[in-house]
């Protein structure tokens, strides 16, 4: 989850590409124009260890756009494919 995080920040999509599900990865990604990513605060986990396939991150990431504050909340699921974890969709 960070490293989607960073790379989003950094406007990293081949990155956003290949940490994407293949089951629900888009064939492209627009990033906000104005918008900053100003933190991320990780709120709650489950699975995601060696012994799992799927686990969830519920999530803030938080950020300016037009000078006003925002946070997009979600609980995200992961799932490994090819040994990779890989992000599936929004809870």
């Amino acid at each position: 989850m960070r490293s989607r995080y960073a790379a989003f920040v950094m406007h990293d999509a081949p990155y956003l590409q290949q940490t994407w599900s293949l089951t629900t990865r888009p064939a492209s990604i627009d990033f906000p124009p104005g918008r900053e990513w100003t933190g991320l605060e990780i709120v709650g986990t489950t699975g995601g260890s060696l012994f799992h396939s799927e686990g969830t991150v519920e999530f803030r990431a938080h950020y300016t756009e037009a000078g006003n504050p925002g946070v997009q909340h979600e609980n995200s699921t992961f799932t490994r494919e090819a040994g990779h974890w890989v992000y599936v969709t929004a809870l």
